[in-house]
Order: structure tokens, then sequence, then C-alpha cells
């Protein structure tokens, strides 16, 4: 832990990579995250008139949270005060707040502690934090890549503001790379590098939204690359893909690849081969796809095509969504190509959901029905209108079935497929069906 001095001298600079050297040291320089630090946000407001509250910044690594904090920093007339939650224990945090207290009681000057990686406080840790939160002892600026709703004290949350930063965006991490480029007292202006647009290109795409892992791979891609007769260093596409380790994956998130990469993934679950989603996943994950994203198409796979015929794949599909809210990459990926190879070995059937195509199709263009009597509310006032008179509860008959009407002019919607589970639907409901007569 330690109080904070924004700028460093520029012998200590020249001694850090290259990611840590180009920080954004104002708002000029920070790039992205408009949707919560734009001219006239309430975040971008509160940290220029140095009012700010406790809040809580989370997103992805290498998108501006540490470096947001750092601005603040610079801004403010608190003390400020920077601690890793790796490092720190119960102890520590006491000292802070004590000093605090003191800092408050002589001076009038109020502290401001950046907690880096808050989610590594168990409950205790944050627990001792909160009294003095919410009395304003300390103003906390908590810094997590995880979901803070899962692993930070509701306490704390109710008393902070929850600001999510997102993965950067290409024009972002351009910007980045550039000022990196030019720059001769922070970054590698002073190299004469002649970089085509195509390692231009992979480097931002494979960098994932993470400014560092750009400026990271820049850096080594630069200093690594020999210089030519005129003391130039060419940085094309080959030193791209070997700064990054990572082979160029063409998938563009925001565009036709997108989408035709999730269409061959879908199709192949559909198709049942489960190699193939397996290869179509891994190749979007490894372009920096959102594993939520990937996780809701094998939801709605599971109920879409293969339904009935094993009920258990929505219920996998679902519980992999929610696990990888808490696991987070790279295990993410593990529960991922368990749904997805479920999903595409299981028995197939899309009755379901051609059931409900139907049925909406009735509602919009077919007879109007309305609800019989005895189906309808007999609470309050019903009984007296007749409503419930003459149902018949199933579970009083043999079976757990008895005949009687459930709506006017029937049509039949459903109509289940002789595949895995859904067979045993269809064996009873045939039954049920040639009691009616209908068959």
């Amino acid at each position: 832990m330690k109080q904070t001095n924004f700028l460093e001298n520029t012998a200590n600079q020249k001694n850090k990579p290259l990611a840590a050297r180009m920080a954004p040291q104002n708002f000029e320089e920070f790039m992205g995250q408009d949707n919560i630090v734009g001219d006239d946000k309430l975040l971008r407001r509160s940290i220029e008139a140095d009012n700010l509250g406790s809040v809580i910044f989370f997103g992805p690594p290498g998108t501006g949270k540490s470096a947001l904090a750092r601005i603040v920093a610079s801004k403010t007339k608190a003390y400020f005060e920077e601690a890793n939650a790796v490092t720190i224990g119960i102890a520590d945090i006491r000292k802070i707040i004590d000093a605090a207290k003191a800092r408050a009681e002589m001076s009038g000057k109020k502290t401001i502690l950046m907690l880096d990686e808050i989610h590594h406080f168990n409950r205790s840790q944050q627990d001792a934090l909160l009294p003095d939160v919410e009395r304003g002892a300390i103003t906390l600026i908590g810094i997590t890549t995880e979901n803070p709703f899962f692993y930070i004290n509701a306490a704390i949350i109710s008393r902070s503001t929850v600001f999510e930063f997102n993965p950067l965006s290409k024009k972002a991490l351009l910007s980045i790379m550039e000022l990196a480029l030019r720059d001769k007292e922070r970054g590698l202006g002073n190299y004469k590098v002649k970089m085509s647009d195509e390692a231009k290109r992979h480097l931002i795409l494979n960098a994932g939204g993470d400014a560092r892992k750009l400026l990271n791979a820049l850096e080594i891609g630069v200093i690594s690359t020999k210089v030519d007769e005129k003391s130039a260093r060419t940085f094309d596409l080959a030193v791209a893909q070997e700064s990054m380790q990572k082979r160029a994956v063409l998938y563009d998130r925001s565009r036709d690849a997108h989408y035709d990469h999730i269409s061959a993934f879908i199709k192949s679950m559909r198709g049942t081969d489960p190699d193939a989603a397996v290869y179509w996943m891994a190749k979007m994950l490894a372009a920096g796809e959102d594993p939520r994203f990937i996780a809701r198409r094998i939801i709605i796979c599971a109920s879409e095509d293969v339904g009935i015929a094993d009920p258990m794949a929505l219920t996998l599909a679902v519980s992999a969504l929610s696990a990888i809210e808490f696991v987070g990459m790279p295990e993410a990926r593990i529960i991922l190509a368990q749904a997805a190879v479920y999903a595409a070995c299981a028995p197939k059937s899309n009755a379901s959901y051609l059931a409900i195509e139907n049925a909406l199709s009735e509602v919009k263009n077919g007879k109007v029905r309305n609800v019989p009597d005895h189906l309808k509310d007999a609470n309050l006032d019903g009984k007296e209108l007749g409503h419930g008179q003459g149902y018949k509860y199933p579970h009083d008959f043999e079976e757990h079935y008895v005949e009687q009407d459930y709506w006017t002019d029937p049509v039949e919607f459903y109509t289940p497929t002789k595949e895995g589970y859904e067979r045993r639907v269809r064996e009873r409901l045939l039954g049920i069906r040639k009691k009616k007569g209908k068959i």
C-alpha cells in the first residue's frame, strides 16, 4: 500500500513496460468507456468536481479501471492511497482507516482508498471496511475483474455506485496504439517503425478489447524486430502473429463473420456433429467472443432443436450459463464445451418450437376463443357467476386423467416425435387422444 505519486519521474517510467508507461494521465488520453466517462456523464462530472463517492469499477482486464482511478488521484485534493487486496489483511485495513480518521480530524482532508482486486477479500475483510465506508471515513474505489454482485458484500455495493467497464472498441485500441507509436517520452516514438495495416488489425482483433495485451504485444514486436539499412523496423503481419503468440483468426465480432460463425455453431449442434460444434465454438472463443453469448445460443438450441426429446439439455444449458458467470474464462470454455457437446449429441425434436409457432399463428389469424366457464377462476364473486362449476380435478381420477374440454374448436399444435424421451410422451398422448376419439 502506498500514497500514489501520479506523475512519477522519467527514470522510473523508462524501466516500466510500455503498457504502464502509456497509462493515461488525463481524460484526453483516456480512450473508451464513453458510456460512463463521456462528456457530461455522472462519473466524469464527479471526478472533475472532486466530489467522488465510493465506487466499484468492474470489467475485463486492460479496459481502464486502474487507469481511471489514477486519474482520480491526479485530480483530487484528497489523500489517495493505493492497495491490493491480494497483499493486505485486516490489520492493514485498520491502519489505513485509523490514519484516515486522524487525517480528517487534523486537517479535514478526506482519504480515497483504491483497492485493487477487491474480490480477493473474504467476507470478514470486507466487513472490516463497511462501517467506515458507510460513515465516509474513507472513500472506496474497489476494482475487480469479477462480477461484484457475486463477490462483494451486498452492503458495500449498496453504499457504492457500480460502474461496468466494457472491452475496448477497435477504434479505442487503434488510438491507443497510434499514441504509443508517436509518443517519444513514454512510448515508442524514438523507434522508426513501419507497421502494416494488417499487423495493426491483427493486434487489435486478438487483443480482445484489452489495451494492456495490445501494448505488450506491440512493445515485444517493436523491440525484437531488427532494423534495416535505413534504421527502420518493419512490423508486418508475421511479426504481429509472433508477438501476440496467436494465429490470425478471421472473425470480426461486429460483422458478417460473427453471424456466420454462430450460425455454423448452431447448425452443427442441430445436425448432431459435436466435433464441428466444438470447433466453431473454439474459434469464437479464441477471437474473444463473449462466453455468455455462446451460452445463450446453446440454451436456445436445447429448447428449439432438442426439446422434449431430451429435457435435460435445457437444464444443463441454463446451468452452464450460470456456471460461467461464477467461473469466468478461461475455465468457462470447459463448461461451454460440455453443454455444446451434450446438445449436439442429444436426440432432436423441434415439436415444441413448432407448437408455439402454430399456436401464435392461430391467435393471430384463427378463431377467437373465450375461456369456458368451468375453467374460469372461481374466487371472489366467480362462483355466483357459475365460474368453475363442472370442472373435473384430474387427480381425483384413475391415472390422474379425466376427459373434459379445455377449449372450444380444438386444433392440434403439438405433434410429438419418436425421438428420445419424446417417444414416451408421444405414446401417452396418443393413448389420451384415442380415449377422446380423436384418432
